[in-house]
């Protein structure tokens, strides 16, 4: 029997409700256990202490940018993909070698970036 603390949890860190919502239900579909935080302070705390296999980390989260986050992940060793309404070329030195999927992006792309985590 599956239950929800055997599916790889993933840290969802979006601002945006609706999206938010979508992409929760779309990766719980897909087999994952989804940790939601819509801000920093929020993030920063799941990203510290939860059991997380993999994260989507919206850079701007409510007017602040994720990075710190990012940090914290890289630190653990766990793998995160950023997602931006403005792409990744603006990226600072430090986090232009990460993905980012441009928002809005499709089920395909995102299903893509999630595999190439879980790979890595």
């Amino acid at each position: 029997m599956t239950t929800d603390r055997n599916l790889p949890c993933i840290l969802l860190a979006e601002d945006e409700m609706l999206l938010a919502m979508m992409l929760e239900d779309h990766l719980s579909a897909s087999g994952y256990r989804v940790l939601k935080a819509a801000r920093l302070t929020k993030c920063l705390e799941l990203a510290e202490s939860a059991p997380i296999d993999l994260a989507i980390l919206d850079i701007n989260l409510a007017g602040e940018v994720s990075y710190p986050v990012a940090l914290v992940l890289r630190r653990r060793g766990i793998p995160f993909v950023f997602s931006s309404g403005y792409g990744g070329e603006d990226l600072p030195e430090a986090w232009c070698h990460e993905k980012t999927l441009q928002k809005p992006y499709d089920t395909r792309q995102l299903t893509a970036a999630l595999t190439a985590l879980r790979a890595a």
